[in-house]
């Protein structure tokens, strides 16, 4: 399998012009972006994803919908369009297009995993409101997720407290104030 190539960044998110492999900018904790997309359903629902075991980092937690690194070259509605069809993909006749995304924020964030990975991460998180989602016409890529099931905000909020989410703070308080207001 053919090693994903990413855009490296300076520290305020421009593009440095160097492109490395997700392991390389990982080990030498250079900056890149991500994208997080939260998918709610018409029941004010969040879907979320239990990463898969094998994962290098936080296995068997629970996730927002879908995370993701941009590809070298890739926008970031481009990359999440791409991540959805990878990990979470719905049966056929449906389809996600660039134009159903609401952009919410971006930040930045560090964190060692290791002494071989280094995050030095730009988020750009997305909201995906889609009526008539269910569990059962939803399908995963099984090598990244194990499971997935709908919540409301006030069951991810609890799945917060008991620490089995994949910290993102950031994206559940945006997350919670944008449920709130609808």
């Amino acid at each position: 399998m053919k090693e994903e190539l990413i855009d490296v960044l300076d520290e305020n998110g421009i593009k440095t012009g160097e492109i490395l492999t997700r392991k390389e900018v990982h080990k030498r904790g250079l900056w890149h972006r991500i994208i997080v997309v939260a998918i709610i359903n018409d029941k004010n629902e969040v879907l979320i994803q239990q990463r898969s075991d094998n994962k290098d980092k936080n296995p068997g937690k629970w996730d927002i919908s879908v995370t993701g690194h941009l590809s070298a070259g890739q926008d970031s509605l481009t990359a999440a369009t791409r991540e959805i069809s990878e990990e979470v993909s719905v049966s056929l006749g449906y389809s996600v297009e660039v134009k159903d995304f609401r952009f919410m924020f971006s930040f930045r964030k560090e964190e060692k995993v290791s002494e071989e990975h280094y995050d030095r991460q730009f988020y750009d998180f997305f909201i995906l409101r889609q009526n008539g989602l269910t569990t059962d016409n939803l399908r995963f890529q099984a090598s990244e997720v194990q499971a997935i099931k709908f919540v409301s905000i006030s069951e991810l909020n609890d799945m917060r407290e008991q620490n089995i989410l994949v910290p993102r703070d950031e994206c559940y308080d945006e997350l919670a104030n944008y449920l709130f207001r609808m």
